[in-house]
């Protein structure tokens, strides 16, 4: 069996994690995807820390099951070897900063009279127009700019911080991939191809809104966020480690309230509707933590968990790979790279039942796939090994 995206063909010229993740999910869902990558360099991330055989884990993380050619997209032979290959795909994504790819002659206006059936993607930072369109972009910019880290901090008046993993690069790169597909479901129907184009911001402010800017949706009414969100309830400190637990409905509170054995918290004014609980959430928390401090992680997950409210330990990263949860979910898969060992990767999330997405080849060496790919494109032997000597495409050997 194979993936749902089997047969469709991907030219992914992303780099760094947003638009790698992306096409990786596609990859994994069984897209046949070209990795097109800078001679002698490649992909940054290849270079990053913690590496084994030359292959650094944040590239085998966002990109196994591509291949791998290297084109000098700066000179014009390079281009139209891009062309070439555009031509023959159904996607082709990018996210290089606004006006290179025109520059470069790869732009979407330049490839799409070679392929007017083509899905062409434009990622970008801030996108194309406005002040910040020019600006190079990392993710802690976007988290910064997006409200992400004032949202972290706990409320407009205190010290932003980061959330100490790369959110906008992956909400951008699972926002990507589920508008690919749509645009592909498009063509299916219609027969036509687009111009998808994304940025981070977009992305993220898109994703806060669904929780995190309440205060600023009725237009009439704003209302001020000076104080920490209590949404969902902070972790706590046990006698031995640190949990969580998430008290939403009254019904959830009464049931912490018995757990805790302070019954009279119930009907507590402070306390006694969820409107009560915001308004008074650090009293909450604070008189919360006293008493859980008092016995250990797996005494009060027993107890909070037979009454109904949602409760888990904190688990480290180690810890959590072999968690039974994980365990059963079947979540964590080990494979043999050909160069850099054994490697163990989280699994492609959503399961198909009949098209199964898996992880089917390692993450590709820089070029490795190079002969194979301009071979299937048309080109003679001869003309390969005249383009390697030339420096435009593949690695010297």
């Amino acid at each position: 069996m194979t993936g749902p995206l089997d047969g469709y063909k991907v030219i992914d010229l992303t780099t760094m994690i947003a638009g790698p993740f992306a096409t990786m999910l596609l990859a994994d869902q069984g897209a046949d995807v070209v990795k097109v990558e800078t001679p002698g360099r490649g992909d940054h991330v290849r270079a990053t820390a913690n590496q084994q055989g030359g292959f650094s884990a944040s590239f085998l993380n966002n990109n196994r099951n591509k291949r791998s050619i290297t084109l000098d997209l700066k000179r014009p032979e390079g281009q139209k070897i891009l062309h070439r290959l555009a031509a023959e795909a159904d996607v082709l994504v990018q996210n290089f900063r606004p006006g290179v790819v025109e520059r470069l002659g790869i732009g979407e206006a330049d490839i799409r009279p070679l392929a007017p059936n083509l899905i062409y993607v434009s990622m970008s930072g801030f996108g194309a127009v406005g002040p910040y369109a020019h600006k190079p972009v990392y993710d802690p910019i976007i988290q910064a700019v997006s409200g992400l880290a004032s949202v972290q901090g706990g409320g407009d008046n205190l010290r932003p911080r980061l959330v100490r993993t790369v959110v906008p690069d992956k909400v951008t790169a699972l926002t990507a991939s589920q508008a690919i597909t749509a645009a592909l479901l498009v063509r299916e129907r219609t027969g036509k191809g687009q111009h998808v184009t994304l940025n981070m911001l977009d992305a993220m402010m898109q994703f806060l809104w669904s929780t995190d800017m309440g205060g600023q949706t009725f237009v009439d009414h704003p209302f001020p966020q000076h104080r920490v969100s209590a949404f969902n309830d902070l972790i706590y400190a046990t006698a031995d480690g640190h949990m969580a637990v998430s008290v939403m409905t009254d019904a959830q509170w009464a049931g912490l309230t018995r757990a805790l054995e302070k019954p009279e918290w119930r009907d507590d004014p402070r306390f006694n509707s969820p409107a009560q609980r915001d308004r008074n959430f650090d009293e909450r928390v604070d008189i919360t933590q006293k008493i859980l401090e008092t016995n250990t992680n797996a005494y009060w997950l027993e107890r909070i968990d037979a009454e109904g409210v949602a409760c888990a330990p904190v688990m480290t990263r180690s810890e959590l790979i072999d968690h039974p949860q994980v365990l059963a979910n079947e979540v964590v898969e080990q494979n043999e790279h050909p160069i850099a060992g054994p490697v163990r990767q989280a699994r492609h999330a959503a399961q198909f039942a009949a098209t199964p997405a898996s992880i089917r080849t390692a993450a590709p060496g820089l070029g490795e796939n190079t002969d194979e790919i301009l071979a299937e494109i048309g080109l003679s032997g001869d003309e390969i090994r005249e383009l390697r000597s030339a420096g435009i495409a593949g690695e010297a050997s």
